[in-house]
């Protein structure tokens, strides 16, 4: 641990000048390879990444902002001996063989919490795993983009033109396609200096914990009341109108898991937010609500006001509550009223935190969920002590490491939060 508090971090971000030298990589070693789109040609692909050795670069293309879902459009791999290899999961949507043909090899991701539940999806699922993102937070990286990463630590860019395309449209463009190809070229490199400073820095262990914790962690469950999360829902002001937000929200997402499309491609949150602010009682008063314009908006005009007159005409008994029940303290803006004990021992909590992620270089969320720094400032174990909190960390989620850190310095703080 006496390295990590001496943890190398360089936080400058390559300029202009670094652009300048920084090469840009324009096509893969190997040549592009052909889509892999049906059996034989993913058997090959199979043969030749289990004759490969080492980690196993992985990557996932989505088609976010255009299609209903997160499910992958196209899965990159690449290792050492076999080359890359570009699949359609559409075409290919079982890729179980290829677990057995990496044999509990590491997979490389950048960035895995994205990746890994579309992956899952077409039964794609690593034994271990080096996520570069996550290896640059906790080395106290400001910035851990991948093209930002690479430049920094391989002086070498990536085009990232493409980053935001419609990934399920089909035939896929060829310089897409080398896009994709040249996001896993040189992941396996970029792991190798990662995990150089991570060991470096004593950090290794630490990286190899959360790893394993990324893998381990359970699927989410559904949000309960996802509704609630409709951008600017702060400016509606009363339970009939939430009602009319619940109501478009749920109609909206039906019709867009129907026709396959994103949500905000068949009603902006503006315009359901809008609507419900005003409460329009016929389709021509909503036809008049600019957002409302759009192609896919105004084909369910119709629908929309069935929607937002189901609300008016709720009992008060079925409207939703303002605030969304939570099994977890009360908003901290209302602690130094209702208990001020607890306000001091969380403002004492997050001090120390934020001391020992300064002293290790890196984000305080890395080092400790802010959830869980807020949960036991509000409620502390009935004896304050090393173990104890120690306990209650690790009741909820907390890795060794991360206990190791902290769970006596937050005793001392709790303790010392006290009034005497």
């Amino acid at each position: 641990m006496a390295n990590a508090l001496n943890s190398k971090t360089d936080s400058r971000e390559p300029g202009d000048d670094d652009a300048e030298r920084a090469p840009l990589l324009r096509e893969p070693r190997e040549g592009l390879p052909e889509v892999t789109s049906d059996a034989d040609a993913l058997a090959d692909v199979v043969s030749a990444l289990s004759a490969g050795t080492g980690p196993v670069a992985v990557d996932a293309e989505r088609a976010s902002g255009y299609r209903y879902g997160q499910r992958a459009y196209l899965v990159q791999l690449r290792r050492e001996g076999s080359g890359s290899a570009l699949i359609d999961p559409v075409a290919c949507p079982d890729l179980s063989a290829l677990n057995d043909a990496l044999d509990g090899a590491e997979v490389v991701l950048h960035a895995a919490h994205q990746d890994l539940p579309c992956l899952s999806e077409v039964n794609l699922r690593p034994a271990r795993l080096f996520d570069t993102e996550l290896a640059g937070r906790l080395l106290g990286y400001q910035r851990v983009g991948l093209g930002f990463m690479v430049e920094r630590l391989l002086n070498l860019r990536l085009a990232k033109e493409h980053s935001a395309v419609d990934w399920s449209q089909r035939p896929l463009p060829e310089d897409w396609l080398r896009y994709a190809a040249l996001d896993v070229e040189i992941l396996i490199e970029l792991r190798d200096a990662l995990e150089t400073e991570l060991a470096e820095s004593g950090k290794l262990e630490w990286a190899r914990e959360e790893f394993a914790a990324v893998l381990a962690a359970p699927p989410k469950e559904p949000r309960a009341d996802p509704w609630r999360r409709t951008s600017g829902i702060h400016r509606v002001r009363n339970q009939r109108s939430l009602a009319a937000v619940r109501e478009l929200w749920y109609e909206r997402d039906r019709i867009a898991q129907e026709r396959d499309v994103s949500p905000g491609r068949v009603l902006p949150d503006a315009a359901i937010v809008e609507a419900a602010s005003t409460m329009p009682r016929t389709t021509a008063e909503l036809a008049g609500i600019r957002q409302y314009g759009i192609k896919l908006a105004r084909r369910y005009l119709t629908t929309w006001i069935k929607a937002i007159n189901r609300a008016r005409d709720m009992e008060q008994a079925e409207l939703p509550r303002p605030n969304a029940p939570g099994d977890g303290p009360p908003p901290v803006n209302r602690w130094a009223d209702r208990a001020p004990e607890a306000a001091r021992r969380l403002e004492a909590a997050r001090a120390t935190v934020t001391g020992i992620a300064e002293d290790v270089v890196m984000p305080t969320e890395n080092l400790l969920l802010p959830d869980s720094v807020r949960r036991l400032a509000w409620s502390p174990p009935e004896t304050v002590d090393h173990e104890s909190v120690a306990e209650f960390l690790r009741e909820r989620g907390a890795r060794e490491w991360q206990i190791g850190l902290t769970a006596e310095p937050l005793a001392t703080a709790l303790l010392g939060a006290e009034p005497e």
